[in-house]
C-alpha cells in the first residue's frame, strides 16, 4: 500500500480526522501495513504490547480465554478501529487475542514510536483520552448488565450494544454487518448457545428481528429496548 492510501484510511480515523498532512507525515513514517487470512491472529493473550493497529480492510475479534479455555468476546472491531485500547505509557502485556474474523489489512504502529507522536501533539492525546473514556463507559455497563440483570435482558442488551457497535440503520431497523453465530453471541455474555437460539426465536416470533436476503440480523433496536421498561 502507498504511503497515500495508508494517509486516507488514517485520516477517516476520529484520532487523526482533522489533522494536517504534515501533521499525519510523522504516523505515516512509522506506520506499515500487514495483510492477515482468516483464523491468524494478530497477537494473543499474554504477548508483550509493543504495537497498536488501526483496520484497514477487514474484522478484527478480540477476546480472551480463562483457565478452563473457555473463550469470551470482548468485541468485534472493524474497519477504522483503533485496538488494543490499552497500554498507553506503561510497559506491560495484551489484556487479550486478537483473532482475524476475515481477510484483513491492519495498519501497525510501533507502541513506543506512536507515544512520543501523542506526547508531541496534545489534540490526539485529548481524542485518545475522549476514546479511551468512552471504552470505559462501555465496559461500566456491560459489568452493570451482569450483576443487575437477568439473562434474558443481558441479550437484549447485547443485541442494543451490537447495533451501534456493527450495525447501519436501514428502513428504521438496524442491520448487523456480521453474521454471528449463537455461539459467539452467547461467549460476549457468558451464556449457552441454547439460551440464545430460545430468545432469538422467541424475539423472530415477535417480529423484534427479522433476517434479510443475506441472512443478516434486522433489528427492532426501539422494540427490544421497549422489553427493558
Amino acid at each position: 500500500m502507498k504511503n497515500e492510501d495508508i494517509l486516507k484510511r488514517l485520516s477517516e480515523v476520529p484520532l487523526f480526522k482533522e489533522l494536517s498532512e504534515a501533521e499525519m507525515e510523522p504516523i505515516i513514517r512509522i506506520a506499515q501495513l500487514r495483510f492477515y487470512k482468516h483464523k491468524m491472529y494478530a497477537f494473543m493473550q499474554g504477548d508483550p504490547l509493543n504495537q497498536i493497529y488501526f483496520i484497514h480492510s477487514g474484522r478484527i475479534k478480540i477476546f480472551k480465554t480463562d483457565f478452563s479455555g473457555r473463550e469470551q468476546i470482548i468485541s468485534i472491531f472493524e474497519p477504522g478501529n483503533l485496538f488494543p485500547l490499552s497500554g498507553f505509557f506503561r510497559r506491560e502485556t495484551f489484556p487479550a487475542s486478537a483473532e482475524v474474523f476475515e481477510d484483513s489489512q491492519l495498519i501497525v504502529i510501533p507502541l513506543d514510536k506512536f507515544e512520543e507522536i501523542l506526547l508531541s501533539n496534545p489534540e490526539i492525546c485529548i481524542k485518545l483520552f475522549k476514546v479511551l473514556g468512552e471504552k470505559i463507559m462501555d465496559l461500566q455497563s456491560r459489568l452493570e448488565s451482569k450483576v443487575l440483570h437477568n439473562t434474558y435482558e443481558q441479550i437484549i442488551m447485547l443485541l442494543v450494544r451490537l447495533c451501534k457497535s456493527n450495525g447501519v440503520k436501514a428502513n428504521g431497523k438496524y442491520r448487523l454487518t456480521i453474521h454471528f453465530t449463537n455461539r459467539e453471541l452467547a461467549n460476549m455474555i457468558g451464556t449457552t448457545r441454547e439460551t440464545i437460539s430460545r430468545t432469538i426465536s422467541e424475539f423472530k416470533r415477535k417480529n423484534y428481528i427479522v433476517q434479510d436476503e443475506g441472512g443478516y440480523y434486522l433489528i427492532d433496536r426501539e422494540a427490544l429496548q421497549q422489553e427493558l421498561c
